[in-house]
């Protein structure tokens, strides 16, 4: 975050999904700026156009049409150009399968989308304003998964 406002970046293909999304990120009041893709092939699109800013947060999705979420962590981190990315991997799926596979390829942080607006806001609030010390200080499957 070294400017003034905060880039977010959602991959998700469900239309409500993103809509309650910049809702939630809104009422927070916390000075972000948000852009959403509808899928995977998108996101990478949009990544790879030197003319749009890269943002500090990607939200992604894992089940998602064309290209979901785990081909585009891999791709992502792959590319030694997103080494500053954060990402959160933002899924309905709460598997012990995906969440390991999302934390060995290099996701920041697993949550499990939750049900309800008050419960959205609570953990983008948590998301956005957590210390992303384990960067430096080290991943650990503890701190990888955002329960509240």
């Amino acid at each position: 975050m070294h400017h003034d406002c905060l880039h977010v970046l959602l991959a998700d293909d469900d239309k409500d999904d993103r809509l309650f999304f910049k809702y939630a990120i809104e009422e927070l009041k916390i000075q972000t700026f948000v852009t959403t893709v509808n899928d995977g092939v998108e996101l990478m699109d949009y990544l790879s156009k030197t003319e749009n800013q890269l943002p500090d947060l990607i939200f992604l999705d894992l089940n998602m049409p064309r290209k979901g979420g785990i081909e585009c962590l891999k791709e992502i981190r792959a590319n030694k150009l997103f080494n500053n990315l954060s990402i959160a991997i933002y899924s309905t799926s709460g598997s012990e399968k995906d969440i390991e596979e999302s934390f060995v390829l290099g996701a920041n942080i697993y949550i499990t989308k939750p049900n309800d607006f008050t419960s959205l806001k609570k953990i983008l609030a948590e998301v956005i304003n957590i210390n992303w010390q384990y960067h430096t200080s080290g991943l650990n499957k503890e701190n990888f998964v955002l329960s509240i």
